[in-house]
């Protein structure tokens, strides 16, 4: 999944708003369910500090004692946790829990607490072995004591933190099941929302390699109208093409007519009148069909559908060229696998096959081989097909192999030719996106590549 699709940003734009959203839950009900852990535990101290005062009386002596102990028999255990301490505001002796042993609770930051309405105040310390403990206070006027009494208990603050601690686990692993469950969710219905622009890439596909010309099929509301608006252009594509061939055929049709006359009437006068129009009128003739083939040929180029099976092609222009250099005992070799196809015309691959396969027999001595390597390149995102053409000839050197493409270049004037072949073959190539490269050949001789826009299966 590409970080600029549709796909991704409508993903990670959900799954960033589920995760924030998620995180400030999990935070929220731990936040929740921390306050509702300390109330209660604080509610439980002060129900047991309640029932320390309630047990606590002034003897006939003046003195402080205890008429009976509390429950929680912790208070009893050396360091349990669970302490308690009552202490006069003044200088009188102080009662402690068993559990103190010989230990004071740190009363210290009780000067920072606040009260309540009651004169409960709650606040935190340390107790016994760095013990973090959590203590309730209430100083009481008891009757026949003339100073007031402080009256605390504490409990351990770990057995709360252990409630809180396993609560999160939980809450964090409800969370994260959530949140991978969502990302699911949210994959599915991605993927299957987007699945139209899919087919109408699959469909542009296929009109693109040849097996369709409209995209077919019933889409969304939302994307009906791009359908619609394709199909049109590619109904108006073909339109403006055919009109473009039937003018360029009447306008051929047109042109030769005259010159054909011209042509007569110049062989009819004999003189250097008669053969210079006669000239000028072969000229004309080649400029026309020039510029008609490359009317022709840039039109198809961009024809959208156009799908030409490769190996039917090449096997009948083997097949005419072998007759042809049968007496100069020329074998021609073909490699082309059965699903090779070319993006084009079936008249523009057999121009620029033929002209290379003929350079390549009049050249050669004996041999002559031609491979086709399917999607042997991609430019501009296609997949381009190679026609390789290989000869055991003499071959060409390199500082030459640029002057041949030149229109009307012949190097050796012995062989029969005009000289356009090969500029013919580069002018349909780039037409097309492609070009053609000169090589040394394994064989001895030149090897030309020649790219292709291929039509995929």
């Amino acid at each position: 999944m590409r970080s600029d699709s549709l796909a991704f940003r409508l993903i990670a734009g959900a799954a960033l708003w589920s995760g924030i959203a998620l995180v400030a839950g999990g935070l929220t009900l731990s936040a929740i369910f921390r306050n509702s852990v300390e109330r209660s535990f604080d509610a439980r101290l002060d129900v047991l500090l309640d029932s320390l005062i309630a047990t606590t009386e002034v003897d006939g002596e003046g003195g402080l004692v205890r008429t009976r102990a509390l429950s929680e028999t912790r208070f009893d255990l050396a360091y349990s946790g669970w302490y308690w301490q009552i202490w006069p505001v003044a200088a009188r002796p102080a009662q402690r829990s068993r559990s103190l042993f010989d230990q004071s609770l740190d009363l210290a930051p009780l000067k920072d607490a606040k009260r309540s309405e009651n004169g409960l105040a709650v606040f935190d310390t340390l107790g016994p072995e760095a013990q973090k403990l959590r203590v309730a206070e209430r100083r009481v006027t008891l009757p026949d004591y003339e100073v007031p009494v402080s009256f605390a208990v504490a409990g351990d603050r770990s057995e709360m933190n252990e409630e809180i601690q396993g609560f999160n686990t939980w809450v964090f692993i409800a969370m994260a099941a959530m949140g991978a469950g969502l990302l699911v969710a949210l994959l599915i219905q991605v993927r299957f929302g987007l699945r139209p622009l899919e087919r109408v890439r699959s469909s542009l596909a296929q009109i693109r390699s040849g097996r369709a010309t409209r995209l077919d099929g019933e889409f969304p509301a939302e994307i009906e109208p791009l359908a619609d608006e394709l199909n049109g252009l590619l109904e108006g594509n073909r339109e403006v093409l055919e009109r473009a061939r039937t003018h360029v055929g009447n306008l051929a049709h047109a042109l030769k007519t005259p010159l054909s006359v011209l042509t007569n009437e110049a062989r009819a006068h004999d003189g250097p009148f008669g053969a210079t129009v006669d000239r000028m009128a072969r000229q004309m003739r080649e400029q026309i069909d020039h510029h008609l083939a490359r009317a022709r040929m840039a039109a198809s180029a961009n024809v959208l559908g156009a799908h030409t099976p490769v190996e039917p092609v090449l096997e009948r222009i083997v097949l005419a060229l072998e007759r042809i250099y049968e007496d100069q005992g020329i074998a021609i070799e073909l490699d082309c696998p059965e699903e090779a196809g070319f993006r084009g015309e079936a008249q523009d691959l057999e121009e620029v096959a033929g002209n290379l396969l003929d350079n390549a027999c009049k050249w050669a001595n004996a041999r002559v081989r031609l491979t086709v390597i399917p999607e042997a390149a991609m430019r501009k995102a296609r997949p381009f097909l190679c026609l390789r053409v290989e000869d055991d000839g003499p071959g060409l050197p390199e500082g030459a192999r640029a002057a041949v493409l030149k229109r009307g270049t012949r190097l050796d004037e012995t062989k029969p030719g005009s000289g356009l072949g090969l500029s013919i073959v580069t002018e349909i190539a780039e037409m097309y996106g492609g070009e053609l490269k000169f090589e040394a050949s394994p064989l001895g001789g030149l090897r030309a590549d020649l790219y292709l826009p291929a039509a995929t299966a």
